[in-house]
């Protein structure tokens, strides 16, 4: 499947020094790999589901999964995502092909 794809990333803070160098230098780079920053969000509580609480939400949409790709192999930020996950714990990090309706799901 072509087109965007959201990824939503969920996640603990380990080492706030870690991730507030991360985030210094992630928007800027998401952006010119062909990322858009859609929410942010701090958790508040469980509604439904057995999944363990992480504190902290990123919804990021990619222009394409080759642009995600990009931004995870580009060698000139090859420093900048040992922050990342030096910085985080309990990573979820899932990919979701942009829809315009359920209908593809409900075939």
């Amino acid at each position: 499947m072509s087109g965007a794809v959201y990824a939503l990333n969920l996640f603990n803070v380990a080492d706030r020094d870690e991730y507030l160098a991360y985030s210094r230098r992630s928007a800027q780079e998401v952006q010119a790999h062909g990322g858009r920053v859609v929410a942010l969000g701090k958790f508040r509580e469980a509604a439904a589901g057995e999944i363990k609480p992480r504190a902290v939400l990123i919804l990021v949409e990619w222009e394409s999964k080759e642009a995600f790709d990009g931004y995870c192999n580009d060698p000139k930020i090859a420093d900048l995502h040992p922050h990342r996950e030096k910085g985080a714990s309990d990573y979820v990090w899932h990919l979701f092909d942009k829809l315009e309706d359920l209908r593809p799901i409900l075939k």
